[in-house]
């Protein structure tokens, strides 16, 4: 007994914990559909995915942490692909690579910005500045196009989309164990009354975050255009599809973070995620049914993971 308990006390018991749920996945799908799924090339294919929706995770998670949301990622995601495409006509990769995370984070700062200044709760303000964007994402595709040229489809494939998501999980792990912006997200989202006692910037704090968030979904971007090498505009709300994904792979590293591995565990989740929704391809289920387990798998996992006391999240 008093082993488990130091094992759950150790640091790398949350990554292991997810490293045994990945693959107690792989053997409850490859045992079902042994000839259609989990194979080595399949397996890159999913890693593929998850690496995909984890950069946009660990950005989401510098908001969520806080207990805020964030619901315009989906057309940050939209607008970025767009000018993404429309630069690298323009500028080559330079374009490419820049553009989008400049565009990310531009748009970071207005959502900031926007939910400072109005007062209003984050999730209001998000999506109504979502509806905007997505408004914006028509007049790029104008200009723009909506296809990638096959000479800037490098990330969209190994090695560079695996290098280009290592460089931002590793900014991410830097801002979060290394700077007062990770200590301070973290001391908000624990108690915010106390972290303002202490002298905290809250508001300022709170707007690099959004900025910080919208930045990842920037790098997101040039991972998903590169991928699906095309994009067309979303309007009418439907950029909210896409919040999802990555979302989950937040409430991943939120699950975890206390064992101080926010961001392997948003890796790892998305790659869980990403064989899930494969797997229930291969059994050919319906996408409503797809959604329905993956969704009711993802609480199951969290609330086996996180402490409660007296009906209070510990975090």
């Amino acid at each position: 007994m008093e082993l488990i308990k130091k094992a759950r006390q150790s640091q790398w018991y949350g990554v292991g914990l997810l490293l045994v749920v990945t693959a107690l996945v792989w053997t409850a799908f490859k045992l079902l559909c042994p000839t259609t799924f989990g194979a080595p090339d399949q397996m890159l294919t999913y890693l593929q995915t998850g690496l995909i929706y984890a950069v946009g995770g660990c950005g989401l998670y510098f908001i969520v942490v806080m207990g805020l949301w964030d619901f315009s990622i989906g057309s940050v995601l939209v607008l970025s692909s767009l000018v993404s495409i429309g630069f690298a006509q323009r500028f080559g990769v330079f374009g490419l690579v820049v553009a989008p995370v400049v565009c990310g984070a531009l748009l970071g700062a207005a959502n900031g910005l926007a939910y400072i200044k109005l007062r209003i709760p984050s999730l209001i303000v998000t999506v109504g500045l979502s509806l905007i964007y997505e408004s914006l994402s028509v007049f790029a595709a104008d200009a723009y196009g909506t296809r990638l040229s096959d000479a800037y489809k490098m990330f969209g494939s190994y090695p560079h989309n695996l290098i280009l998501a290592l460089l931002a999980f590793g900014l991410c792990t830097f801002i979060l164990s290394y700077t007062k912006l990770g200590t301070y997200v973290n001391a908000i989202g624990a108690n915010e009354a106390t972290a303002k006692n202490m002298g905290v910037n809250v508001d300022r704090y709170k707007f690099f975050a959004f900025v910080l968030c919208s930045l990842f979904v920037g790098i997101m971007s040039i991972l998903y255009i590169g991928y699906g090498t095309a994009q067309t505009p979303m309007t009418g709300m439907l950029s909210q599809s896409l919040n999802f994904k990555p979302l989950m792979g937040t409430f991943f590293g939120l699950a975890f973070k206390r064992y101080g591995h926010p961001v392997a565990s948003i890796v790892i989740g998305e790659f869980i995620i990403s064989m899930m929704f494969a797997g229930f391809v291969a059994l050919g289920m319906p996408v409503t049914i797809n959604n329905v387990v993956t969704g009711a798998t993802l609480l199951a996992i969290v609330c086996m993971t996180v402490k409660r006391v007296n009906g209070a999240v510990v975090k």
